[in-house]
C-alpha cells in the first residue's frame, strides 16, 4: 500500500530540525550565519538549534544526546569532528581547518584568495614579497604555497615567515595566541626583509600582528613594508593604523551552499565527492598597501604627498608633483612612468577611482557627494571616467557590490559577476 500524502498544512509542520555551530566573535562565522538564515527565509522548512558559541570552545553538551536531522558546523578540532560524527547525524563542514576530516566540505577557494593578494601588490609595483601566517594551520599553509607558486610563475621569489618550533602547535586554537609571545623573532624577520616589500597575511589577526611588529621597528607602513590580509572583518581593519587592506571572503554564500548541501543529504542524496570551493569577492583596498614603491627618493616624497592629498585637486596636478619631486615636469613625468608604469595622471585618477568604489560599497551617499568627495567634483565627470576605466557605471558597480545583490546571487546558487576591477 502505497503511503497517504500529507496535506500541505501537515508537511509544513515536519519541519527539518537543524543544529548551526558557527563561532559568532568572528566576521567569517557571522557571514556564514547570514547565508543559513538567507536559505532559511527562503525554504521555510528548518527549525534551527543554534547558541553563542565560540570556535575555541568545547563541543556544547546539548550534542550529545541531540536528536535533530543535520548539523552545519565550523569544525576546528578533532574532538569536535568526533562528537559530530556520533551524533550519525548529516554534518557539512564551512571552516575545512581538519584536512582528513571526511564531513563534507564548503570553504573558501583559497588558490583564488592568494592570486588576488598577489596581484594587489604587483599592480603597485613591488619586487620583493614575503608571507606571514600561522604555520600548521591549514588555511595559512594553503595560502602560503597558492601565493608562492603565483609569484614564483611570474618570475619573483617570495620569503615565508618560519617561526621558531615553540610558536607551533597542532592545535589552531594556540596558533594565533603563540603569535603574541614570540615578537621579537617576528621583527628580525621583518628586518631581515628587503625593502620595499609587500607582505601578505594570512588573516586580519595576522596582519594586525605584523603591523604592530613595523611600528615596534619603526618601519614606514606601506612606504617600506605593505600589508595585505585576508577576512575583510572591518573591526580589526579598521582599528589598524594605517587600515588594513584585505582580501573580502564570500562566506555568506557559503553558509547558503552549506545549508543547501545539507538539505540535499537530509534527503537522501550522497553527499558531494570533494570540497566545494567558494571563490572571494575581491580586495577592499585600504591605506596599508596605498603606494607605488620606488627606490628614487625624490620620486617616493612625490608619491607621498599624491597619496596624502590625492581628493584635493587644487593641490594635486602634475605641476604640483614635479615641485614635490624637485624636477622638471618632463623628468618627473618620464621618470615616473619608468618606475611605476603609469604616468602621473593615471595614478592620480587610480587612487580616486580606488576610493569612489570603496564608498559605492559601504555607504549611501549621492554620486554628487561622492565625486565632491573624491577631487572629481561633478558626478557628470566622475560617471564618465569611471565608465572608461572600470568598464560599467557606478550604480551598476553599486549593485553588483552591496550586500542586496550578494543575496541576489545567492538566490540562485550562483557566483556574483564581480567586476575586476574590483581587484584592484
Amino acid at each position: 500500500m502505497l503511503p497517504k500524502k500529507l496535506s500541505p498544512k501537515k508537511a509544513r509542520l515536519q519541519r527539518r530540525n537543524v543544529g548551526v555551530l558557527v563561532d559568532f566573535s568572528r566576521a567569517y562565522g557571522r557571514k556564514v550565519l547570514l547565508g543559513v538564515a538567507k536559505y532559511l527565509r527562503e525554504h521555510h522548512e528548518w527549525s534551527v538549534q543554534c547558541e553563542e558559541w565560540r570556535w575555541t570552545d568545547a563541543a556544547p553538551k546539548w550534542l550529545e544526546t541531540w536528536k535533530g536531522d543535520g548539523i552545519i558546523a565550523w569544525v576546528e578540532t578533532p574532538e569536535l569532528a568526533d562528537v559530530l560524527a556520533a551524533t550519525k547525524r548529516p554534518v557539512v563542514d564551512v571552516r575545512g581547518s581538519l584536512p582528513d576530516c571526511l564531513f563534507p566540505k564548503v570553504i573558501v577557494k583559497n588558490q583564488a584568495v592568494s592570486a588576488l593578494a598577489a596581484k594587489h601588490l604587483l599592480d603597485r609595483g613591488f619586487h620583493h614579497f614575503a608571507f606571514c601566517g600561522f604555520v600548521g594551520a591549514n588555511y595559512s599553509d594553503q595560502r602560503s604555497q597558492f601565493f608562492e607558486q603565483y609569484l614564483h610563475q611570474r618570475g619573483f621569489r617570495c620569503t615565508i615567515y618560519d617561526p621558531p618550533a615553540m610558536a607551533r602547535s597542532p592545535e589552531t586554537k594556540e596558533l594565533e595566541k603563540r603569535g603574541l609571545l614570540f615578537q621579537d623573532h617576528l621583527d628580525r624577520w621583518l628586518e631581515g626583509l628587503p625593502k620595499p616589500v609587500g607582505i601578505m597575511a594570512c588573516n586580519d589577526i595576522r596582519g594586525q600582528q605584523v603591523m604592530n611588529a613595523c611600528r615596534r621597528r619603526d618601519f614606514a607602513i606601506p612606504d617600506q613594508i605593505a600589508i595585505i590580509s585576508v577576512d575583510n572583518d572591518e573591526v580589526f581593519c579598521e582599528l589598524s593604523d594605517p587600515p588594513l587592506t584585505s582580501v573580502a571572503l564570500d562566506t555568506t554564500r557559503i553558509g547558503y551552499e552549506a545549508a543547501d548541501v545539507l538539505a540535499r543529504m537530509m534527503r537522501g542524496a550522497a553527499s558531494p565527492t570533494g570540497p566545494i570551493l567558494i571563490p572571494p569577492l575581491g580586495v577592499i583596498s585600504r591605506r596599508s598597501t596605498e603606494i607605488l614603491p620606488s627606490d628614487h627618493p625624490r620620486l617616493a616624497s612625490a608619491q607621498r604627498y599624491l597619496r596624502e592629498h590625492a581628493f584635493e585637486p587644487e593641490r594635486v596636478s602634475v605641476n604640483n608633483l614635479a615641485r614635490v619631486a624637485g624636477m622638471s615636469r618632463r623628468i618627473f613625468e618620464r621618470r615616473f612612468v619608468q618606475h611605476t608604469g603609469r604616468s602621473p595622471k593615471e595614478e592620480i585618477i587610480r587612487l580616486r577611482l580606488d576610493r569612489v568604489k570603496e564608498l559605492l560599497v559601504n555607504t549611501d551617499w549621492t554620486l554628487a557627494r561622492i565625486a565632491s568627495q573624491t577631487g572629481f567634483n561633478y558626478a557628470e565627470y566622475l560617471h564618465a571616467v569611471f565608465r572608461e576605466k572600470i568598464g560599467i557605471t557606478p550604480g551598476k558597480y553599486r549593485q553588483a557590490v552591496k550586500p542586496s545583490a550578494l543575496q541576489r546571487g545567492l538566490r540562485t546558487g550562483r557566483g556574483l559577476s564581480i567586476p575586476a576591477a574590483f581587484e584592484s
